[in-house]
């Protein structure tokens, strides 16, 4: 016999309607419901402490390399400016050098649209990268309070197969067996808004690192006309 009817029927109603007595009154379906989301729930907020950590850091090493970029006179002034430095930004400089080095001895005049082929697609890994995690909250987000709601429903037929069984429609009988199915969608809603929040919030935040990237960048490319206009890095000493 269904745990509901049995309770119907046996008059034994939960007197105490606690989240927790409901969760553990509640059908297997609806359990299992609820442990999910409250699962998401845990992914988001490691999402958010996670993102939150590696941001700060970014940005922190994004100031930093873009205030040694703007008081460097050349691209080799930049690489001792960085030496030690770790991370993307830093990776910028050295590869704008790697790609000097390489083209060491090639005619022509295409050394500056190498180095921005490479740059480009250094800024979009390392966007990427600083990206990565966020999908799990775009996901709670969107489909958590769909999962709660099938937890409601299928709580709540449940809760009338054992009104109709029990033929009463008394609500002290009716109320425990719904506000136990109406958990499941608290539980969605819990999980669902923070997910939105912090997607948001780290979609922003993530915009403004890429766009100071893109500052980066654009000081490397600069140093690099300039030191190519001035002849102050001659490909063949950048070679030695």
């Amino acid at each position: 016999m269904h745990p509901v009817e049995t309770a119907f029927s046996a008059g034994l109603l939960p007197h105490d309607l606690s989240p927790w007595r409901m969760f553990l009154s509640a059908d297997i379906v609806v359990q299992i419901v609820m442990v999910g989301l409250a699962l998401a729930s845990v992914a988001t907020w490691t999402v958010w402490l996670a993102k939150t950590v590696e941001l700060r850091r970014g940005r922190a090493r994004i100031r930093r390399v873009l205030s040694i970029l703007d008081d460097a006179r050349s691209l080799v002034d930049a690489l001792r400016g960085l030496d030690g430095d770790k991370g993307p930004e830093a990776h910028l400089v050295r590869a704008a050098m790697a790609e000097v080095r390489l083209s060491s001895g090639v005619a022509g005049d295409g050394l500056r649209e190498r180095v921005e082929i490479k740059l480009s697609r250094l800024e979009a890994g390392a966007g990427r990268s600083m990206s990565f995690g966020t999908g799990i909250l775009a996901t709670v987000g969107a489909v958590a309070p769909f999962v709660g709601l099938f937890g409601t429903v299928w709580g709540i037929m449940n809760s009338f197969v054992g009104i109709s069984r029990a033929q009463t429609t008394n609500l002290a009988v009716v109320a425990p067996g719904i506000a136990e199915a109406l958990l499941a969608t608290a539980i969605g809603l819990v999980a669902a808004i923070p997910a939105v929040v912090l997607y948001n919030a780290f979609a922003r935040s993530i915009a403004g690192y890429k766009a100071s990237l893109a500052d980066a960048s654009a000081d490397v490319q600069r140093l690099l006309s300039r030191d190519i206009d001035r002849r102050a890095l001659p490909l063949h000493e950048a070679a030695e």
